[in-house]
Formats: structure tokens, sequence, C-alpha cells
């Protein structure tokens, strides 16, 4: 076609002046894959369409081509247009759009394809309360970014990545074994057909730089030690158009001075005097939302468990809380003085086994055996 019947390059594929590198890409594999001689055969319309994309997209893929395009026309590229012809070799642009369709088969990894970030782990200390009624935080996390200097390249700026002298751009290296040819990914460029030879300053050629983001985070009430959010998309982030990965959030909680938990119930020891054990009194017990009177009634065992309804952890999936558990430990009294020894024999002097029934039980069942 003469210079002055061509289309406009961006009308050709169907993008915007202002699409990204990989809207171009996108659109170009959907073209080629359509209008390709090897679907279409004998089509002389369809071939001169597939000719007509890869002209386009062998511009438009080029930063510095497209730049001269986009102020000069067609005239700015000179006679342009796709010289490989319709194959699949390694100069050609359906060369990507094949090696990614079967790459994708095989696992392989091609050149220019977008990587995903990297997945993150955070891990989140919280308190007891925290984790019985939920939290709004905020975490800085550490990250990869893409290089601003370079763009992500990993190119020093004003100079461009090299076609790889290994793999000649290919991004694989092709090798016989027996009767099969086969292909792995190119150990020098390392998938992406193009190595740096003077690389950024900043990113010393990596193409990313560390960088660190506050994320807001909003803890669930009922969460304990071991449960992980996903926040998605906040992880790190993707190269050549790739998507971001995920942050996951473990949470860890602290002990607490005075409650443990067992399952959605909070579980807390009261320890009472062996005076308020026997004679009963009524104790301030504290909670997750405060004091809360309780009546101990006299002759209270040690180890007796006292329920507080709905006053245990709310349930992370579902509805309904737990309840806070009481239970009595009644404490022996340590380093008696003279006196109170005193009237320690003098009461278990006048005690009979009346007072004492858990023990009158216990050496009944002893003698019924041993008799």
């Amino acid at each position: 076609m003469a210079n002055g019947e061509k289309r406009d390059y961006y009308e050709v594929l169907g993008v915007h002046r202002n699409a990204s590198e990989t809207e171009i890409k996108k659109a170009y594999r959907k073209h080629a894959l359509r209008y390709h001689p090897d679907k279409n055969p004998g089509d002389k319309q369809s071939e001169e369409m597939f000719k007509e994309a890869g002209e386009a997209y062998e511009v438009l893929s080029d930063a510095q081509k497209r730049a001269q395009y986009d102020q000069f026309g067609h005239a700015g590229v000179g006679s342009g247009g796709f010289s490989s012809g319709p194959g699949f070799g390694a100069g050609s642009p359906f060369g990507d759009i094949f090696s990614d369709i079967f790459g994708d088969i095989f696992g392989g990894q091609q050149r220019g394809r977008g990587k995903r970030g990297d997945d993150l782990l955070y891990n989140l200390e919280i308190s007891f309360e925290e984790a019985a009624f939920g939290v709004e935080s905020k975490i800085d996390v550490p990250y990869n970014k893409r290089c601003g200097t370079c763009g992500g390249s990993g190119a020093k700026p004003g100079t461009d990545p090299k076609v790889c002298p290994t793999c000649r751009g290919a991004g694989q290296v092709r090798f016989q074994q027996g009767y099969f040819s086969m292909s792995r990914t190119c150990s020098q460029c390392g998938g992406e057909g193009r190595v740096v030879e003077s690389p950024c300053p900043d990113c010393r050629g990596a193409g990313s730089t560390k960088d660190q983001k506050t994320i807001p985070v909003k803890i669930p009430a009922g969460v304990e030690t071991g449960n992980r959010l996903k926040l998605g998309g906040e992880g790190g982030q993707g190269t050549k158009g790739g998507q971001n990965g995920d942050l996951y959030v473990a949470i860890s909680v602290r002990r607490h001075s005075v409650f443990t938990r067992e399952g959605n119930d909070v579980l807390c020891e009261l320890p009472i005097s062996f005076a308020q054990a026997a004679m009963g009194c009524e104790l301030d017990v504290p909670t997750l939302e405060g004091s809360v009177p309780l009546k101990i009634p006299e002759g209270t065992q040690s180890g007796k468990v006292f329920r507080l309804r709905d006053k245990g952890i709310p349930a992370l999936q579902g509805y309904g809380r737990g309840d806070q558990r009481i239970i009595i430990r009644v404490e022996t009294p340590v380093n008696l003085n003279k006196r109170q020894k005193e009237l320690l024999e003098e009461f278990a002097a006048i005690s009979g086994e009346e007072f004492h029934p858990l023990r009158k039980n216990f050496f009944k069942k002893v003698m019924d055996i041993i008799s």
C-alpha cells in the first residue's frame, strides 16, 4: 500500500492514542490471532489485515518509533512495515503471541510477559481486647515499587536494554534432544529477550526500588492467634503490566494478665480466702467490659465455676457471643503467726466431720475399697 492509503495505526489496532504498552500488545494479539494466515488459508483480505496489524504493532510497541509517528505520521517512520512476514520467527511480533499461548501450556517464561508481584506476609500483634472486639489499625509495609528513574526497564535513562546475544531476543534457546526440538528459558536474560548493558543508577538494573507504604487494616471482632487477613493487590508491585501481589496479615494476640480464651468463652480464675469461701461473700469480678458483682454462696469449694452469659468473645463468623467463666480458687493461708495458728487449731478441735462433707465422703469410699 502507498503511504497515502495507509490507515492510522491506532485505528488499525482499535486503541486510543494514549493507550498503554499493555493495551497495545493486547489489541495486537487479538488482531493477529484473528487474521493469521494459518487460520484463514487463501483469504487475501485476512492476510492484508494481518500484515497491517503487524506493521502497526511494530511501530507503536517501540517508544522511539511511536514518538516519531505521533509527531510526523507515516512519514516519520519511513517505509516502516512488518518486514518479517507472517511467520513465527524471533523477529516476528506474532512470535510473542505464539510463545505466550504455548508457554502457558508448557510453563515456560516468556519475553516481555507481565509478572505478578510477590505476595507479602505481615505479622501483626494485637491486644486481647482488640482481638475480642476488633480494631482499625495502620501498618507500614516495605515493598518493591517500579523505579521512577528508568520506568522499570532497569536501563540508565537515555539508553535502552539491548537484544540478548544468546537468544537473539526470543527469550528462549532451542536445543535438540533425540528426535525432538526442545526450548528452555534463556539463562542470560532470564526470558526477557533483552539485557541491560548500562544499569539505571537508582535501581542498579533491577527495575524496582525499595519503598514503604501505610495501609489501613480493619481487624474483625473475634480473631485469634493464627488467623490471617488477605488484602488483595496490596502486595509487591507487578512488572510489565502484571498484577500486584496480595498482602497477608497474620494475627498474633498478646497474653492477658487476667483472662484466657477457650473457644469464644473467656476464662478468669478468681482467688478467694478460706473465710470468704466458708461464709460466702459478694465480690466485683473483672470482665472485658468492666467489673460486675458476683455473689459467692457460703460453702463454695475451690474449682467451682460461675458463668456470666454473653460476656465472652463475639463469634468471628456468625452471630452471638461466648460466655465468661469464673473459676473459684480457694487460697490456703500462708505465713501464719502464732495467734492465727492457735485459732486454727481451736477451729480444728471443735470441727466435726459435718464441716467437711467432701473429706467425709472420700474416706468413706476408701474404706469401702479396702474392707
